[in-house]
This record gives structure tokens, sequence and C-alpha cells, in this order.
């Protein structure tokens, strides 16, 4: 009975890993041979990611338009804003200090990469176009992940403040959110095969990379992100409610986790992330918010890798990275890469001109550094961004709602 028991509760997982794991050992067999398998990982993520935009607007214009009160509105967008903001900042802060103590004096090799066109433009042009879309198909793309929040946030606060005669556009966003809610778990029935062809893919690709001139940087990050998610999510869970909250974390966030590790998105992790926050019982308006908005907002395994980016310049270039102005200056950087980094798999380099450009790194010798780094942490430091929204969820709801808040969701 218990094993049964035990195969009802976890199937899913049980089916997911081992579907990552067979895809795994496949693209080690076959190298790159196992592009012919791409397809089939590509499939999966295209439905994931055509579901996922009418899945935010739904969620979080829902969400907003049933709050009771719009002073209770202000206070949790400032409580999710604060939230997102520390664990961000703290992430880079470990990862500064892990550099600190086994600092990064190798060479690295510079390799040539293909590299995306890079828009230019003044602040205020840059600004627009990251907040705004000039058409509304345009919502309609995640690469305009931030315009189609603010405009679902705003049409949520809209609703909120129409009354009688908006009831019925409030009983749409609600039924939409469950209709998207359903089928998000339909296409997840598939993932056990999506992202087998997907870590078959990678695998097979990349894996020969990590035994290169990149060693020692990957060595660094693998180890200090483990550290980070083992005990500093431990730590949040904690804060957020106690040994309840911590037991309930673990157990919970499985899926999210593998998720996040075979599709290297934080983006495709949200109904994971979602589905798991409705298992920690955090309260429907609390989770409807936060984990859309944390997708593109908060990444603390971005912030890590950009530390590590820009440690690994300056080792290449050798320059002296322990400079107290320095790393100032990189923590500042990694709050606005965790901002206007995107949740596109191995997409935007947003964050790497960036870092070049402040630190005056000549940019067709930096980029290709920055870009290999980024695409060889990609998956650990999705795993951060997206398991880091979940989390830090739960101590949003205890801030909001007070330290019983599992225990009266429980009863």
């Amino acid at each position: 009975m218990k094993i049964s028991t035990f195969l009802k509760s976890y199937s899913n997982i049980i089916f997911l890993l081992s579907g990552i794991i067979v895809g795994s050992i496949v693209g080690l067999i076959f190298g790159k041979q196992v592009e012919t398998l791409k397809p089939i990982g590509d499939i999966f993520l295209n439905l994931l990611f055509t579901a996922i935009i009418p899945l935010i607007f739904f969620t979080i214009a829902s969400s907003i338009s049933n709050l009771d009160k719009t002073e209770k509105l202000g206070k949790l967008f400032t409580i999710v804003i604060g939230v997102f903001l520390s664990t961000v900042i703290i992430s880079a802060v470990i990862m500064i200090i892990g550099v600190l103590v086994f600092p990064i004096t190798q060479n690295i090799i510079a390799s040539t990469v293909p590299i995306e066109e890079i828009k230019t433009g003044t602040a205020g042009s840059q600004i627009t176009q990251l907040l705004t879309a000039n058409d509304f198909f345009e919502l309609l793309s995640r690469k305009n992940m931030l315009a189609l929040i603010l405009f679902s946030f705003l049409i949520g606060f809209a609703s909120l403040h129409s009354g009688k005669n908006g009831e019925q556009f409030r009983l749409f966003l609600n039924s939409g959110n469950e209709v998207m809610k359903q089928l998000l778990h339909i296409i997840m029935k598939a993932a056990p095969f999506g992202l087998g062809a997907y870590f078959a893919n990678q695998v097979g690709i990349f894996g020969p990379q990590l035994f290169g001139a990149y060693a020692r940087p990957m060595a660094l990050y693998y180890g200090v992100g483990t550290f980070y998610f083992f005990l500093f999510f431990s730590i949040y869970s904690i804060i957020a409610a106690g040994k309840n909250g911590f037991s309930i974390f673990w157990k919970n966030n499985i899926t999210p986790s593998l998720t996040a590790l075979g599709t290297c998105s934080s983006i495709a992790t949200i109904p994971a992330n979602l589905e798991a926050a409705e298992k920690l019982k955090i309260p429907t308006h609390i989770r409807n918010l936060a984990i859309p908005l944390g997708a593109p907002l908060h990444k603390d395994g971005s912030s890590m890798s950009s530390i590590i980016k820009i440690a690994v310049l300056f080792a290449f270039f050798g320059k002296d990275f322990t400079n107290p102005q320095t790393i100032l200056l990189a923590i500042g950087i990694t709050v606005i890469v965790s901002v206007v980094e995107g949740g596109i798999p191995n997409g935007g380099y947003i964050g790497e001109v960036l870092a070049i450009t402040v630190y005056g790194f000549p940019m067709e010798q930096a980029l290709p550094i920055a870009m290999i780094i980024g695409t060889l942490v990609d998956p650990l430091a999705t795993l951060l961004n997206a398991n880091g929204d979940l989390v830090s969820t739960m101590v949003i709801a205890r801030i909001s709602e007070g330290k019983n808040w599992l225990q009266n969701s429980l009863s």
C-alpha cells in the first residue's frame, strides 16, 4: 500500500526524471548525433511557450482583479519587489565571496561564437522598449515579457476599479485562468519525452566543453551555486514557515527544478512553479502575482553568473577584481541584469554587453568569452532563478500574511 501510494504521489516526477536521465545518457553516448532528437524537444518547448503568454496574462490580471483593497495591492507589490531585490543582492555577494576565496587566475581561451545583433539607443528609448510595446499584437511575444506583465497588471487594476460593471469581465479572467492551468497540465504530460530529447541534445552538444579551458570558472560557479541552492533556499523556507516550510518546500520543488534544468528557461518553468506554489498552500493572489512577475525580474542564478563572467573577464585581461569599487559596481550590474535579462533559453546578451561596456573591455574579445560562460552555466542559473521564485514567494507570503500563513492554509 505504501509503495502504491508513493508511486501515485510521485509518478509524474518519476517519469520526468526518467526521461531526463535517459536523454542525458543518450546524449553522452551518441554526442552530436542526437541532433535528430532536437525537433521533439523543440515541439514541446514551442507548445509550452505559446501557452505561457495567455497564462501570464490571466494569472496576473485575475489575481489583481480579485484583491479586495487597492491598498493591499500596493503593499503586496512593494513586498514582492523588496524580497526579489534582497535575494538577488545576497546571491551576488555569495558569489563574490566565492571568487575572492577561490580566485580565477588561469587564462581563458577566446572562442569564436555567433554574436546576436545588439540594439543600441538612448537610455530612454531602451526603457520604453523594455516596458511597453507599440502595438497590441507585440504583447503576444515572449520577447516583450515585461510589457505583457505591465499590461496585465493594468488590466487587473482597471477591472478592480470597475465595480459591478466589470463583474462579468472579472469572471472571464478567473475562467481564463482555470482554462490555461488545465491546458498547461495537458502539455506537461509530454514533458518526459520533450525534456528528455532536449537534455539529450544539450548534453550531446555542450558536454565536451565542460572539460576545456572553462573548467575552473565552471567548477566555481556550480560549486557556489549548489551551496547557495541547498543552504540559502533552506534558510529562506525556514524564514517563511519554520520547519514545516522547510519540509514542504523540498518536497514540492522537484518538478520545477527538473523543468528548469531541462528547458533552461525561467519562463518555461512558470507552470510548474504555479502548480508547486499551490501545493505549498501559498495564497492564490500572492502566487499568481509573484511567480509570473519573478520569471523575468527575479534571477538569483543570473546575478551569480554575472559575477562569474565579470571575474573571468578581469582574469583574462589581467585586471584586479578585488577593488571595492569594482565589486560594488559588479553588484549594481547584477541587479540591472536580473531586470533586463529575458527568460528565453540561451537568449539575451544585454547583461554581458552592459558589463563589458561599463568596465571598458574590448567587445570583440570579451563578448565571446562571456557568452560561452553564460551558455555553460545556464542550466544551474535557471534552476536558481526558477526555484528562487518559488521560495521567495513563500517569504512574500510570510511577510504579507503573517508568520502563521502556512498553518492557516493547512487548517
